[in-house]
């Protein structure tokens, strides 16, 4: 292969735009800037999103600030304290939360958090545990799974 004859591909290779060269250029007269006014000068220095001194849109619109994250788990969360709700020895999973109505939808996952006490040993499981709902499950006697 002969480095020599390479050649880009057609299309890919763009004259450069001549600004200012004269009428037959296509781009001559106003230069591609338009008539007159702040944007036509030279030296002209607006910031992005700039409005010629109006409210921005970006400050009349505060909610579209930021971005939603689509990768964030949302969880339903159910404390300790409320599963005195169960029976002891019973096994408790997101379904028998749901029958209970500690949680509206098993659409999400649920975790288990650590507010409230527990006296009855209970089989838990659900998607997640904070530490302190763990300890607190295991010292009454009840066992943890992580579904």
């Amino acid at each position: 292969m002969d480095q020599s004859k390479l050649k880009p591909p057609a299309g890919a290779k763009h004259k450069k735009k001549r600004v200012g060269c004269g009428d037959g250029s296509g781009h001559g007269t106003f230069s591609t800037r338009g008539c007159k006014g702040q944007k036509s000068r030279a030296g002209r220095d607006l910031r992005p999103g700039f409005e010629g001194g109006q409210l921005p849109i970006i400050k009349r619109l505060p909610w579209t600030r930021g971005f939603t994250n689509v990768a964030k788990i949302q969880y339903t969360i159910v404390n300790v304290g409320d599963l005195r709700l169960f029976d002891a020895g019973s096994e408790i999973d997101p379904q028998a939360m749901h029958e209970k109505g500690l949680v509206k939808s098993i659409e999400f996952p649920v975790k288990i958090l650590g507010n409230g006490e527990l006296e009855r040993a209970l089989t838990v499981k659900a998607n997640k545990f904070s530490a302190s709902a763990k300890s607190k499950i295991e010292a009454a006697g009840g066992k943890v799974e992580e579904i």
